[in-house]
């Protein structure tokens, strides 16, 4: 009877783990929030330059470790007149970087085992290059021709004065409570709620892989491979509609780590998921543009729209193209498994050093 019931309770223990891991990476965004969103408004404030705004919309995503929480407050700020639209395009570029640190730290909870961890490293990078190279692409096209300003002026003049309703959030209904019990029994410590959800996001994604692991792959995978990633579109449309769905890339993207490092997963399935992710986490600033009433706040949540839209077209459609990020990632994590202190690197350099000292610089 046990061994029949089996395969249920791991079914079960696998969704027990799942929201312990959405708890983590809940606690460690709110950790970052204690300590660094008010610093983040600050910095938003000291645009003196495209440049600099990039680099500041890396940054304070990066310490928020949620695009939509800087997006909304870039949206907020240009609709309070703080910022101007040309100041805060390049922000939301920024944002959309920085909000991939999150599942690049994840799959660093696979880096006891070699192959878990070259597999997940790959998937936790493959979304950094694609959206660097998005940017390398665009931010100078933007500077150059103003495209998505004007592309986004149009579109929001078509839904000036136009407001919306909040869209409720299930899952993150599901996990605020813990996530505020975890707060509570540390007193709000930042330093110690950080660690705890880093802990709790490790063990937990020890537990999925674990169970994955124990379940018959072949099977899990037929399901993947038939359904979910089965073509470019399905990935791209399911990435959208979950980040849609829970308000956030960084847990959409952050949950498929441990199915690329278990092998139910690969590079290529993954990337049209990601890019869907982008586009779904710019739908939580067009509703807080639009809620604004305010043309500009709504111009610049569209150019973070078009923006997403723009890289997907640039490299989906073209497999030569699609191989680029694949194999930037796969490199730097080849590079990983020789010196296991790269990854540490690479994320200390593009997500803070080299953003801080840039601001800093041209102050």
């Amino acid at each position: 009877m046990l061994k029949k019931l089996l395969p249920l309770i791991k079914v079960v223990a696998i969704f027990i783990f799942l929201y312990l891991f959405i708890v983590g990476i809940g606690a460690m965004g709110y950790s970052f929030k204690l300590f660094g969103k008010e610093f983040s408004e600050r910095i938003l404030t000291t645009t003196a330059s495209p440049l600099v705004g990039l680099f500041i919309g890396i940054l304070a995503t990066s310490l928020v470790q949620s695009s939509s929480s800087t997006t909304s407050i870039i949206v907020g700020m240009v609709a309070g007149g703080a910022i101007s639209i040309e100041g805060a395009i390049p922000m939301v570029m920024g944002a959309n970087m920085g909000t991939t640190i999150t599942n690049t730290l994840v799959s660093m909870g696979h880096i006891t085992n070699r192959t878990e961890f070259r597999r997940a490293f790959a998937a936790g990078t493959v979304h950094d290059f694609f959206n660097l190279i998005t940017l390398a692409i665009l931010f100078p096209l933007q500077l150059a021709t103003g495209f998505l300003s004007k592309a986004a002026v149009a579109m929001a003049g078509m839904f000036e004065g136009i407001g919306c309703m909040k869209l409720g959030n299930p899952l993150k209904a599901a996990t605020t409570p813990a996530i505020h019990f975890l707060a509570d029994l540390v007193n709000n410590h930042p330093v110690l709620l950080l660690i705890i959800a880093l802990l709790l996001t490790f063990a937990a994604l020890a537990g999925i892989v674990k169970i994955l692991r124990s379940l018959v792959l072949d099977r899990v995978e037929a399901f993947f491979d038939q359904h979910l990633f089965k073509t470019i579109m399905r990935s791209l449309l399911f990435g959208a509609v979950l980040t849609f769905t829970v308000q956030s890339s960084s847990i959409t993207t952050s949950l498929i780590i441990p199915l690329v490092g278990a092998g139910l997963l690969t590079l290529r399935q993954v990337l049209p998921y990601t890019m869907g992710a982008n586009v779904g986490t710019t739908i939580t600033a067009i509703l807080a543009a639009l809620s604004t009433g305010s043309v500009a706040a709504i111009t610049v949540s569209f150019a973070h729209l078009l923006f997403n839209i723009c890289g997907i077209l640039m490299i989906l459609p073209f497999p030569a193209f699609r191989q680029v990020p694949i194999r930037a990632a796969e490199w730097l994590a080849d590079r990983s498994i020789e010196n296991r202190f790269m990854p540490f690197v690479f994320v200390g350099l593009v997500f803070f050093a080299i953003p801080l000292a840039l601001i800093l610089l041209t102050r």
